[in-house]
């Protein structure tokens, strides 16, 4: 039981800069800045079934600022962990050094592949008519199946990632995409409850 603990701890650090980048980015869309900057990655444009390919909320500067909040988190995360000695204990270090240059690249690709892997769920839900940020008012076993693949569809880029970085293995892989759908609800939640966020 311990080693479980343990092994669930260290994928929870693992991931923490995902998790700062994710908030940094919501905190990031609530300012005038990010208005001023907003323009759809779809370009406004519809599919061939006269509906949008991604809709409003998939932003090139919500990519930026997901890329930059993550690569910003992590460097602070591994400055963090140096100081401490305790870099041993996070998945990013197992292969590499903790540096500022390295921790800036695992940082960025790591937000970079968790928006660019929302992509395809946002084309997908704009096929079955669910709106962007009304996942969970689709009723069915259609608005469930889509509650849970938000929660996921992203981790799979950043394990993606990781795994390329460190060898996680393929169990792992998928232990940290389950771990990391309950830290997206959690941290919702919890961005709902200071009032950055108004639904899952």
């Amino acid at each position: 039981m311990g080693h479980v603990i343990k092994l669930i701890g260290r994928m929870i650090l693992s991931m923490c800069s995902v998790v700062f980048g994710g908030v940094l980015n919501m905190l990031f869309v609530k300012t005038p800045l990010y208005r001023k900057l907003k323009r759809p990655i779809d370009g406004g444009r519809n599919w061939r079934d006269g509906r949008r390919v991604f809709g409003d909320n998939k932003t090139f500067a919500g990519l930026a600022g997901m890329t930059l909040g993550t690569m910003i988190s992590q460097v602070v995360l591994g400055a963090l962990l140096k100081v401490t000695g305790l870099s041993h204990l996070s998945d990013v270090y197992r292969r590499h050094e903790n540096t500022v240059r390295y921790n800036a690249l695992a940082g960025g690709l790591f937000g970079f592949t968790y928006a660019l892997f929302e992509l395809p769920n946002s084309f997908a839900k704009r096929r079955v008519d669910i709106r962007p940020g009304m996942t969970t008012k689709k009723k069915g076993l259609i608005g469930k199946l889509f509650f849970v693949i938000d929660q996921i569809d992203s981790m799979f880029g950043v394990m993606l990632v990781l795994a390329l970085l460190s060898p996680i293995g393929i169990l792992r892989y998928f232990g940290y995409i389950a771990l990391g759908g309950v830290i997206h609800i959690l941290t919702n939640l919890g961005m709902i409850k200071a009032g950055i966020r108004k639904n899952l």
